[in-house]
């Protein structure tokens, strides 16, 4: 009988990609390059984009500002995340470009908030991304 219904599992943590950037969006990045008006521009058009949050955090000479920056872009990657099926655990991987919003904000977040002198979350925020995905530093800097 139960050869007739075979079960399977899954092995390890599901995966989660977010949607990719549009064409105009990814021309819009394209085009603002580390421009911080332009980066601006981009965020206010879009303010789920999360490439212009991070690119904005990490270009931001002010580390009470990059945290800022940061902080939206982790949030509003989280909303995404949870939009497309993440419920708390599971791999988004660097290797994935779609990722890379998220996952630079997040690493942003954890620079900038060693920067302001936080104990807690740098450590938090690095322990996060070792879970998201262990080979981040490969690709994040």
């Amino acid at each position: 009988m139960a050869e007739d219904h075979p079960v399977t599992f899954t092995k390890g943590d599901p995966e989660t990609v977010l949607a990719p950037l549009s064409v105009e969006q990814r021309h819009v990045l394209q085009q603002a390059g580390t421009d911080v008006v332009a980066l601006k521009a981009a965020a206010a058009k879009w303010p789920t984009l999360l490439e212009a949050w991070a690119s904005l955090a990490e270009t931001a000479a002010d580390p009470v500002e990059s945290y800022a920056y940061a902080r939206v872009g982790y949030h509003r990657g989280l909303d995404q995340l949870r939009q497309s099926g993440w419920r708390g655990s599971g791999a988004v991987k660097a290797s994935h470009e779609e990722n890379l919003g998220f996952l630079r904000s997040l690493n942003a977040l954890r620079k900038a908030a060693e920067a302001i002198g936080e104990e807690v979350e740098p450590k938090r925020c690095e322990l996060f991304l070792y879970q998201l995905d262990g080979k981040w530093q490969d690709v994040l800097s």
